[in-house]
This record gives C-alpha cells, sequence and structure tokens, in this order.
C-alpha cells in the first residue's frame, strides 16, 4: 500500500498503477451523480444520444453535495452508497468511465466491468463530508440542475482524499481486509 497523487483525466496507464489498499490524492475535475442522475445517463447510452458531458477519462464521485456557505465553493460532500449505482455501472464504464469514488462495497457485476473497461474504484470516509469539501476548490452545476443536490457538478479539486477499493486487476480492499483478520 502506497501513498500516489494523480490529475484527471485518468489514463489508462494512471489507472494500471492504482492497486487496491493505495491511498490517493486527486487533483482535477471530477463529475458528481448519483441515482437519478446515472439513469438519465444510461438511458441516453442505451439510446445512442450524447452525454450531457463527455465522462471518458474522468471520475465520477457518488455525493449530493450540501449547498456552500458563504466564501465556500460547496458544502459538506461527503460519499454516498455505492452499490445503488452498480446497475448502471457496467455501461458507463463501457462509454469510457475510469474512476469512481463513493463507500461501501460493489456488486460483482461492477467490479467485473471494471477489470474489462480497466477502470477504479475508490472509498472517500463516509463522515467526513465537510473535511472533504476543504478540496473543493471550485463547484459548477454542469447537467441536471432539475434534481438538486444530485445533479452533475463538476468540481475541481485539489489533493481529493481516497483509497483504491477496486483496481483493474480485480482485488478488493474490503474481502482482502476480511481475510487478513481472519489469518490474525
Amino acid at each position: 500500500m502506497t501513498e500516489k497523487r494523480v490529475t484527471t483525466p485518468l489514463t489508462a496507464e494512471t489507472v494500471r498503477s492504482l492497486k487496491a489498499g493505495d491511498r490517493v490524492f486527486i487533483t482535477g475535475i471530477i463529475y458528481t451523480g448519483r441515482d437519478a442522475a446515472h439513469k438519465r445517463l444510461t438511458d441516453l447510452l442505451k439510446a445512442g444520444q450524447p452525454l450531457p458531458v463527455d465522462l471518458r477519462g474522468q471520475i465520477i464521485y457518488y455525493v449530493g453535495p450540501a449547498p456552500a456557505k458563504p466564501g465556500q465553493a460547496i458544502g459538506s460532500a461527503g460519499p454516498t452508497t455505492s452499490y445503488r449505482m452498480d446497475p448502471y455501472t457496467p455501461a458507463m464504464l463501457e462509454y469510457g468511465l475510469k474512476g469512481m469514488i463513493g463507500k461501501g462495497m460493489r456488486n460483482r457485476e461492477a467490479r467485473d466491468a471494471m477489470v474489462k473497461c480497466g477502470a477504479v474504484y475508490f472509498a472517500a470516509v463516509g463522515g467526513a463530508g465537510a473535511l472533504i469539501a476543504k478540496t473543493i476548490k471550485k463547484a459548477r452545476v454542469v447537467a441536471y440542475e432539475d434534481l438538486g443536490a444530485e445533479a452533475i457538478y463538476e468540481f475541481t479539486v485539489e489533493d481529493f482524499p481516497c483509497i483504491v477499493v477496486n483496481d483493474v486487476y480485480g482485488n478488493d480492499l474490503y474481502e482482502e481486509g476480511v481475510k487478513q483478520y481472519q489469518r490474525a
């Protein structure tokens, strides 16, 4: 397990360099999206329509941020549970999405799609939304404003902290952690 710094958009080489357990600090642009936005995006993909934002090589953060207070780019921005996006994950990865940030485990289909498409899943610390928000320097809605906090935002981040849970090699940090505990 090592500490790494990456910038977006993610390249295939960068994604291959990340291993389950790596602590990662992301700088650049990341996008947000939750259930309703993912449904709309995958419906567009199924219909052969363009997406409202090009997510190829990008990272989606599963978050519904709180409104910004004066002098802040955004309010609290903690991760949401990722399994709710699992039904949409294979289509998003086939489109070219390279990273996802959330909390909790992913299902087998989503993990297999990460290996097949060369993508990575990061976990952000639940309950640390106010601290995470300090790494978000700019925030603007880029699609689906009608969804409120669940709209798609573009975040400019600096040293956004997360941990690789699922890598392109099929490793799963949660499963590895359980195995290590059972051996102890």
